[in-house]
């Protein structure tokens, strides 16, 4: 069974950092690009960041470019995601999901509905 597990959300004030982590259960994570997204309430969700297979390309939304870095680990099938200089508008539900790529170089989507497998989520609230 394919499952993917989010931690490391939590509060922490403006300006503050926390970091997500996403663990594969069930599967090899080599085998997916891997996205992050967020969900706030009464909005639709979108996509933060994604991550190809080799690691070596990244995407961001502009909304969090310079704050947020995205990496994985793919020995430990882990995925993670740094969030620096948070702001209020950064509290959402964070999700992290997957979706097969055939070639390990090909870049990765931030489009949502092209992923397949998503984890439960995980509750960021920025506040003061």
């Amino acid at each position: 069974q394919l499952l993917l597990v989010e931690s490391g959300g939590g509060s922490v004030q403006p300006g503050g950092s926390l970091r997500l982590s996403c663990a594969g259960s069930g599967f090899s994570l080599d085998y997916y690009a891997v996205g992050w997204f967020r969900q706030a309430p009464g909005k639709e969700r979108e996509a933060v960041s994604c991550i190809n297979r080799s690691g070596g390309s990244t995407n961001y939304a502009d909304s969090v470019k310079g704050r947020f870095t995205i990496s994985r680990d793919n020995a430990k099938n882990m995925v993670y995601l740094q969030m620096n200089s948070l702001k209020p508008e950064d509290t959402a539900v964070y999700y992290c999901a997957v979706v097969p790529f055939p070639e390990v170089q090909a870049m990765c989507s931030m489009t949502t509905r092209e992923y397949e497998y998503w984890g439960q989520g995980a509750q960021v609230t920025v506040s003061s």
